[in-house]
């Protein structure tokens, strides 16, 4: 019984201490910031003109460029398609060009590559109608919330797909050149541009069985024939051809619909709803490279090419990683090199890392960044096992392949958790250790079709709050709290730019009303906020989500304002002890450090770091985030102390 008691008192102790390095914490958060170090409006905005200019001489294509573009097309479609097809595309260079106001011909002249990320990005991702306010779910609803929860950090907003849609929650496109109605228009995207770099959806595998595009292909338009892949009877694509074909979903490939010409069968990847688009057809791409100028042109400043592993459909591959569909990135690449510098490509493939970070390139010539889909499950793994070994391990041998690209660091995104960027690189049996605490955390799980045919783990489905802490965890919630900070400041910490997906950035839990209403099961970490509600929340100090949005602010700044945190400055994981998740970041110049320290269990960890290791020749560090100092001792170590779930981020004093 005195054990039991002894025990107790240490625990009621250890709370007692965090709850006042807590309460430290907000006190510093609550400390008044030099406002020229935010960047709100990051840079001046120049605007492409409605009409394009024809007065001045028409763009021409270098020399080099119209060979590599030649070789491009040359591959995927053979000689004298390439030779036919190679005029129109220089004529929509020429279109887009005469769009740009001279004083954007002169910015692009001076534009650094190297600096087309820095340590200022932090992009926040939404929906278009996520916010609600008096019952109104729009753009400018959306823009009026973030000037509440943003502090001057976040100078990129991603807008998930915001067109007219037939399902899945916008990435079923109408119509790729329309804002949705019910969300605003074109000059609600320009108000956003006014105040933030933005990120649009370039959806290319799809379109909705409700667009345009497909209903003349069911009226028998000539000119939309091969639009799409399409068969007369289903036994066409053979047994074996189904096997080899790798799927994200598990429903059939092909798709039936009745035409002019009678019944036809559909390639659909992802639904019923969702027809791919043929590449294999040269206008396909020329329509698509059509709708990504006009993206740019209407602001878009990252393209994010959804489920582009999936873009080539070639009947006996398992139908990824194509060749073909590598040809089209680098051909998109060359694009944006050659009339809109600056603009940047994201990949979105959600499969195991190698194949990932394939979309990489050469480092020149695919992607500028890609998600690093292997992140989140190994977050997670971390802090449900107290141990960050198998992290650091896989975080050490992370190195993009060049200066000019660089990953997408998101724990949480729109669809969930993906789990398939994580294979390879934990077992199995910690896939499923991940799924059977999710779901006891009142998490969902969705499955894929593998090409052996049998139903594979594909992603959680859950908020990152509850996948975290759960729906109804029996915790002292600054307990809580703390620990989904420290969770969320790995990827603040790493090499590469932050992304934060709205109901992460609030610590949200999931909606389990909205899955029972839609059925759906990706809906639970997509519910609307209500803009008054979380107004009230944040007036209160002690709620959740103040706590959350001033702690995490804090980190933002200290994020943006650090050149160490710079995508091509260095990294270096340091393996000090299991119970830590420690990496050195230096800027690109090598003269600013930041040691970021997460503790990722319950327990108080202590470690002994040699001066040597820190590659400074300081004695004294300071946390810029609770202005704690620590120095190296006579010994030439520094001796740190962890409290459970606390995180530091030092500089040389």
């Amino acid at each position: 019984m005195r054990k039991n008691c002894q025990k107790i008192e240490v625990q009621a102790g250890r709370f007692f201490k965090m709850h006042q390095q807590i309460h430290s914490f907000w006190e510093a958060a609550d400390r008044p910031v030099d406002m020229k170090s935010y960047h709100k409006y990051p840079r001046e905005r120049t605007f492409h003109t409605a009409d394009p200019d024809f007065k001045r001489p028409l763009y021409k294509v270098p020399r080099e460029m119209k060979l590599r573009l030649t070789e491009r097309l040359l591959f995927l479609y053979g000689h004298s398609a390439a030779l036919a097809f190679m005029p129109e595309l220089e004529r929509m260079l020429q279109v887009h060009f005469a769009h740009k106001p001279a004083e954007m011909i002169e910015k692009e002249a001076q534009y650094d590559p190297l600096e087309r990320f820095s340590e200022k990005d932090l992009i926040l991702i939404s929906y278009g109608d996520m916010v609600a306010d008096n019952g109104k779910s729009t753009l400018a609803t959306l823009n009026k919330f973030l000037d509440l929860i943003n502090e001057g950090s976040i100078n990129t907003l991603h807008i998930l797909p915001f067109f007219p849609y037939s399902s899945d929650r916008g990435f079923a496109v109408v119509d790729f050149k329309r804002v949705d109605p019910k969300l605003g228009d074109w000059s609600d995207i320009k108000g956003q541009k006014l105040r933030y770099d933005l990120m649009f959806d370039a959806v290319l595998n799809h379109v909705s069985s409700r667009s345009e595009l497909f209903r003349e292909f069911l009226k028998g338009n000539k000119r939309y024939l091969d639009f799409f892949t399409s068969y007369d009877s289903p036994e066409e694509l053979t047994a074996d051809q189904r096997r080899k074909i790798f799927r994200p979903r598990t429903t059939d490939i092909l798709t039936p619909f009745h035409t002019i010409h009678g019944p036809k069968w559909l390639w659909s990847t992802f639904s019923k709803d969702q027809i791919d688009l043929n590449f294999r057809n040269p206008d396909v791409l020329m329509h698509i490279v059509d709708a990504l100028l006009f993206y740019i042109r209407r602001g878009a400043d990252i393209l994010r090419l959804d489920a582009v592993t999936y873009l080539w459909d070639e009947p006996g591959t398992e139908c990824i990683h194509l060749p073909q569909t590598h040809m089209i990135i680098k051909l998109l690449r060359d694009i944006i090199n050659a009339v809109a510098s600056g603009v940047a490509i994201l990949t979105e493939t959600n499969v195991p890392h190698d194949f990932n970070i394939s979309y990489f390139g050469n480092g020149y010539d695919e992607a500028h960044m890609v998600y690093n889909f292997a992140l989140p499950p190994l977050v997670l793994s971390a802090f449900y096992r107290g141990d960050a070994r198998k992290l650091s391990e896989w975080a050490a041998g992370l190195e993009p392949p060049s200066p000019l690209s660089t990953f997408f660091n998101v724990l949480d995104t729109h669809d969930g958790i993906g789990l398939i960027g994580a294979k390879g690189i934990l077992p199995d049996e910690e896939i499923n250790y991940l799924i059977a605490q999710v779901k006891q955390r009142g998490g969902y799980v969705s499955y894929s079709t593998n090409c052996e045919k049998t139903l594979e783990p594909y992603e959680l489905n859950t908020t990152w709050w509850s996948a975290v802490n759960g729906d109804s965890a029996c915790e002292d919630e600054f307990l809580q709290i703390r620990r989904y900070c420290a969770t969320r400041s790995i990827a603040l910490a790493m090499k590469g730019v932050p992304g934060i997906y709205m109901h992460g950035a609030l610590g949200t839990a999931n909606d389990h009303v909205r899955v029972e209403e839609t059925a759906v099961i990706r809906e639970v970490n997509r519910g609307i906020i209500k803009s008054e509600k979380i107004e009230e929340e944040l007036k209160n100090p002690s709620s959740r989500m103040c706590c959350i949005t001033a702690h995490m602010n804090r980190l933002y700044n200290a994020r943006t304002t650090h050149r160490a945190f710079h995508p091509r400055g260095g990294q270096k994981i340091l393996r000090l002890s299991p119970a830590l998740f420690a990496v050195l970041r230096t800027s690109p110049e090598k003269d600013k450090t930041v040691l970021a320290l997460t503790n990722v269990t319950f327990s108080i960890c202590t470690v002994e770091i040699p001066a040597l290791m820190l590659q400074s020749p300081s004695a004294r560090w300071h946390d810029i985030l609770s202005c704690r100092t620590f120095t190296t001792g006579s010994t030439g170590t520094m001796r740190i102390t962890l409290e459970p779930y606390e995180i530091l981020w030092l500089e040389p004093a």
